[in-house]
């Protein structure tokens, strides 16, 4: 199983970036992804997960700090999760992981980062004031 994060850069504040987690070996319509960010001297931080179904569709989850600022989406047939930064802000600067859980995750343990089983090595996002 891969997950290889792609798209962080350095920008602005205010400008954005669309980071991409592509993922293989694994049947990806079969889990929820998730993204997640750790600043340097920091704790890694939840930052949006997206689960789906075939009946109910997809389900999205924020951190609020990033609430209408951050859109997580995803594209079942390319395999692959996508997080679109907007309105960035110095605070933002971290580097970015995407992670898989199962299907079946709570949205409380997407939101605290367990049942995740697989990680991408992140990509770095860095916001100049």
């Amino acid at each position: 199983v891969q997950l290889v994060e792609s798209g962080g850069g350095l920008v602005q504040t205010g400008g954005s970036l669309r980071l991409s987690c592509t993922a293989s070996g694994l049947t990806f319509s079969n889990y929820a992804m998730g993204w997640f960010r750790q600043a340097p001297g920091k704790e890694r931080e939840f930052v949006a997960a997206i689960n789906w179904s075939a009946v109910s569709g997809e389900t999205t989850y924020y951190v609020d700090s990033v609430k209408d600022r951050f859109t997580i989406s995803r594209d079942n047939p390319k395999n692959t999760a996508y997080l679109q930064l907007n309105n960035l802000k110095p605070e933002d600067t971290a580097v970015y992981y995407c992670a898989a859980a199962p299907l079946s995750t709570s949205p409380t343990r997407l939101r605290i980062g367990v049942n995740y089983d697989n990680w991408g090595q992140g990509t770095q996002v860095t916001v100049s004031s």
